[in-house]
């Protein structure tokens, strides 16, 4: 079968550019509306995506002022979703940093069941002072700390999903047996971070587990990617880089153990689509021209952890910076950016607007075609799986992605006509990844 791309609708409220919300066109209560991921949904449906994704974190982020600010939890949101989709998976952004093993386990598990196994979990460790203070913590953890517990966490996360057997479940009426106790596992984990006692109070769901995705690039990020991940959200802004990613990523998780092919790595990718080049030019233009500089300037100071009124707006970075070594929060991210902008020779006002679109990701302006160039290229040439489709406006910038390039990569060959014509096709068999075997019964005694 040919090889073709993965496609995941990274969905956030008015779209990834920070100024979209000021367009004419836009909703500034998007945010909080149903109706309004719904309609994204079924557009990203409709273009016969792998799946969508929401970010999440649990702190307000930013201030009020520079874009809608707060989001419906992403656990509650995919379940409604799930009864208005049919085919589509529905992954979560969830911390290891602030949840309990057990109760993320379960809820992940419920989604599964109720989506009818189209649930997929987007593995953090949260960076950031502001959220380790809602949680009664000082400072935020230690990077190395923060994946430490990630990984025990995970741990006991496959372990709960695996408490029961596939067929525990025995609903004998005549003999009035509902389930067979010796098909169910209690984990009985203790560990460094966590003592779990007892077997889930869920059956184990359609996937065995959800799909595992992880987007952290730093070196502790790509060693937890290459032990759990079986997909991962990156960000690039070359081929080069995207390349000796991808390279170093398989080989990584080769060297862990694991099926190279069973790790599908998604680059970011915030289209801006026009009917001539000049026209996807002057959209991204009048994006840019909607930036806010004083928050932009805000967001760098915190990011590069210097002091308030440090940048200059028409002046580069300045010299000195710490090293990713220094950084607690998202190092990779950190990285990108400084060099970003010393690669580039940008202003802090030119980094600001190449910013605000992805945050890093790469941005693109241009044709349908462009677009789909760009996209085959970093597919063909071992530098993606698939992408991480980031609209710079919602809901616009994803009917113009369904409407004018899905058609185009379809037409290459490279992406899904329609879905699977199987009722239950799991979010799993899309990514072209097997079910998990129970863990527990990989290690019962043979029978003899």
């Amino acid at each position: 079968m040919t090889r073709q791309l993965h496609l995941n609708a990274f969905l956030m409220n008015t779209g990834h550019h920070e100024a979209s919300w000021r367009l004419p066109e836009s909703d500034p209560y998007a945010h909080v509306d149903l109706a309004h991921y719904v309609g994204l949904a079924r557009t990203a449906e409709r273009g016969t995506f792998d799946s969508l994704f929401l970010a999440d974190g649990p702190q307000l982020w930013g201030n009020l002022a520079q874009r809608p600010a707060g989001a419906l939890e992403p656990l509650t949101l995919l379940t409604a979703l799930a009864t208005a989709t049919e085919h589509i998976g529905l992954i979560a952004t969830a911390s290891t940093s602030y949840n309990s093993p057990y109760n993320l386990a379960r809820k992940f598990a419920s989604l599964d069941i109720i989506s009818g196994g189209r649930a997929g979990w987007n593995i953090v460790t949260t960076a950031g002072a502001e959220a380790a203070r809602n949680f009664g913590l000082e400072h935020e953890p230690a990077h190395a700390e923060r994946y430490a517990r990630a990984a025990e966490f995970v741990d006991v996360a496959l372990k709960l999903w695996d408490s029961w057997e596939d067929d525990a479940i025995v609903a004998d009426k005549s003999a009035g047996v509902w389930g067979d106790d010796s098909k169910v596992h209690p984990p009985r984990h203790q560990g460094t971070y966590f003592s779990v006692a007892g077997a889930l109070n869920v059956p184990r769901s359609p996937q065995g587990y959800p799909l595992l995705v992880q987007a952290g690039s730093s070196e502790d990020g790509k060693a937890f990617a290459a032990r759990y991940a079986e997909a991962v959200f990156t960000a690039q802004q070359t081929l080069a880089d995207a390349q000796a990613f991808y390279a170093g990523l398989k080989a990584r998780t080769a060297q862990a153990g694991r099926d190279p092919g069973h790790i599908k790595v998604l680059p970011g990718i915030v289209p801006v689509l026009g009917s001539t080049e000049a026209e996807a030019r002057a959209a991204e233009q009048l994006l840019e021209d909607h930036i806010v500089h004083a928050h932009g300037v805000d967001r760098l100071e915190n990011l590069l952890r210097l002091e308030p009124g440090t940048l200059e707006l028409d002046a580069p970075l300045p010299d000195g910076l710490p090293p990713e070594s220094a950084i607690e929060g998202a190092r990779s991210r950190y990285t990108l950016i400084v060099e970003l902008a010393r690669r580039e020779r940008l202003t802090v006002r030119q980094l600001i607007g190449r910013l605000g679109g992805g945050r890093g990701h790469l941005t693109f302006a241009g044709t349908p075609e462009q677009v789909a160039d760009e996209i085959e290229t970093w597919f063909t040439q071992g530098a993606a799986d698939g992408f991480n489709i980031m609209p710079a406006v919602l809901p616009s910038g994803l009917d113009a992605f369904v409407e004018h390039v899905v058609p185009l990569l379809r037409a290459r060959g490279l992406l899904r006509t329609g879905y699977d014509g199987r009722p239950h096709q799991t979010l799993r068999e899309r990514y072209g990844l097997p079910r998990p075997v129970n863990q527990y019964l990989t290690s019962l005694p043979a029978l003899v």
